[in-house]
C-alpha cells in the first residue's frame, strides 16, 4: 500500500467555466489525481477536448448537461446541429477515452487505487429518466440493471481502495432541501440522490472494499430557496467515507483581485479521508481562500476533548 498521502482535486460542476489557467492551477496545487463531476456544458465537445488534453492523471463522468440536446425530448427540439448526422453525447465519450469512468472504472496502479464511476449523464431523482436514451447507449432500462453495470466495474478493479465518483451523489445523504443531495425547489426536500449510485456503494462494501470517498457534483452549493445559507457540502459515514459534493458554481468567478477559480482539495491518507477543504486559486496560481470542510484530526481532537 502506498503510505504517502494523495492530493486529491475534485472539479465541481464546470458550466462552460474552464480554462487554460485551470490546469495550470492544478499544476500549482501539485495534485496527483484529478476527479472531474462533469456538467461540463450543454454537450460542450471542444471544452471537453481542453479537458482531456490535462496532463495529470484524472477521471471524468458526463452530466445531464452533457446530455443537453440528445436525452430528452425536449432538450432534442433545441438541438443546434443536425443529429443525423452527428452525435455530440458520442464524441464527448470518445474525447474523454479511458479517462471516462461512468459505468466503468480506471485504475492508478501509481496510486493503489481504483476509481469507479456512477451513472453518466445522470438528472438525479427516484424516478427512472432518459428510458430510450440509457437502452440505446449502455443497455440499462433501469435502476437495477444501472447498479449492476457499477457492480461490475466494483468487481472488475484492481485495488481494494476504491473511490466512486458521479455526477449526481446517492441516495441516503439527506431528505431536507440543504442535505448534500436535497431538492431545493417546489416542493421543498426529499432525497434526490441516486439509488443506483447507493445500491453499488452498499455492494461495493459487502465486497471487503474500502472506500475512502464518494465525489460528486449536479446539486450547486447555492441554494433556489434561500441565500441565507449554503448547501451542506460533505458527510461522513459510520464506515468512514467521506461524501462530498464539490459543485460551487460559478467554477471561476471575478474579483477586485482578478479572477478566481475553485477546487475541492482532498487528502487521501492511506486507508481514510484526512483533510478535505474548498480553496479558490487566483490569478498568479496561489490559494487566496480556504474553506476547510473536514479534518480528521480535529475530529479526533474534539473526541479526546469530551472524553
Amino acid at each position: 500500500m502506498n503510505t504517502k498521502p494523495i492530493k486529491i482535486a475534485v472539479v465541481g460542476d464546470v458550466h462552460d467555466q474552464w480554462e487554460n489557467d485551470d490546469a495550470l492551477a492544478l499544476k500549482s496545487l501539485e495534485v496527483d489525481l484529478v476527479l472531474l463531476v462533469g456538467d461540463f456544458g450543454n454537450e460542450a465537445v471542444e471544452l471537453v477536448r481542453t479537458i482531456a488534453e490535462l496532463d495529470i492523471p484524472k477521471a471524468a463522468v458526463f452530466g445531464n448537461h452533457d446530455a443537453w440536446y440528445t436525452a430528452t425530448e425536449w432538450g432534442r427540439k433545441k438541438c443546434p446541429y443536425n443529429r443525423q448526422t452527428e452525435d455530440w453525447v458520442q464524441e464527448q465519450l470518445d474525447i474523454m477515452g479511458e479517462d471516462h469512468v461512468g459505468y466503468g472504472k480506471r485504475d492508478f496502479p501509481q496510486l493503489q487505487l481504483t476509481v469507479v464511476g456512477g451513472r453518466p449523464f445522470s438528472w438525479g431523482g427516484p424516478e427512472w429518466k432518459y428510458s430510450d436514451f440509457y437502452e440505446e447507449r449502455f443497455g440499462v432500462n433501469n435502476f437495477a440493471t444501472s447498479a449492476q453495470r457499477m457492480i461490475k466495474a466494483v468487481q472488475s478493479a484492481r485495488f481494494e481502495r476504491i473511490l466512486f465518483l458521479g455526477h449526481n451523489g446517492p441516495t441516503g445523504l439527506g431528505e431536507a432541501a440543504e442535505a448534500p443531495c436535497g431538492k431545493d425547489w417546489n416542493p421543498l426536500g426529499g432525497d434526490y440522490g441516486d439509488p443506483d449510485f447507493a445500491e453499488a456503494i452498499a455492494q461495493a462494501r459487502t465486497f471487503g472494499k474500502t472506500i475512502p470517498l464518494v465525489a460528486f457534483g449536479h446539486m450547486h452549493h447555492t441554494l433556489r430557496h434561500t441565500k441565507t445559507r449554503l448547501r451542506q457540502r460533505l458527510v461522513t459515514s459510520s464506515e468512514g467515507t467521506v461524501y462530498l459534493n464539490a459543485a460551487c458554481v460559478s467554477r471561476i468567478r471575478e474579483t477586485p483581485q482578478g479572477q478566481q477559480r475553485n477546487f475541492s482539495l482532498v487528502t487521501l491518507d492511506s486507508e481514510q479521508v484526512s483533510e478535505v477543504s474548498l480553496v479558490w486559486v487566483g490569478e498568479d496560481f496561489q490559494v487566496v481562500e480556504t474553506e476547510l470542510l473536514y479534518s480528521s484530526t480535529a475530529l479526533l481532537a474534539q473526541s479526546a476533548f469530551m472524553l
